[in-house]
């Protein structure tokens, strides 16, 4: 081989390189293009979920009877004593619940669970008031 053949050669790697990178760039820019979408609209379905969220009764129908009952104790509790901060342990000894920590979990759960529906504030660390 001569040099001229290797430069052709070279010519045509570098021609092949530079194509590949032409089409790399058009995939780029159209997934750019893609993400920018997909991100919008999951932006959209973030902000559509959270007005409907705020908006809906809240669903507890699909719950079983008893935890319903428990979940009425709790926003009772609440209701007759709107100024008071409970934490989840005071709320158990007030309600007459179980007070082991296994029991107690499931009321902080159920607690940040009316947190998130905004019928209660926390003014504290573990701490749960009902919103006025």
């Amino acid at each position: 081989m001569n040099i001229l053949e290797f430069l052709a050669g070279l010519q045509t790697q570098h021609e092949r390189a530079m194509a590949r990178a032409g089409e790399l760039r058009d995939q780029i820019q159209h997934l750019t293009a893609a993400l920018a979408e997909t991100e919008a609209r999951l932006t959209d379905l973030a902000t559509t979920r959270k007005v409907i969220a705020e908006l809906a009764p809240a669903q507890e129908d699909s719950e079983a009877p008893e935890t319903n009952s428990v979940y009425q104790a709790i926003v009772n509790a609440f209701n007759q004593h709107p100024d008071q901060e409970f934490r989840a342990r005071e709320l158990h000894a007030l309600l007459g619940m179980p007070t082991d920590e296994a029991s107690v979990n499931i009321t902080r759960s159920r607690l940040g669970r009316l947190l998130r529906q905004g019928f209660l504030t926390q003014p504290g660390r573990g701490r749960y008031q009902k919103r006025t």
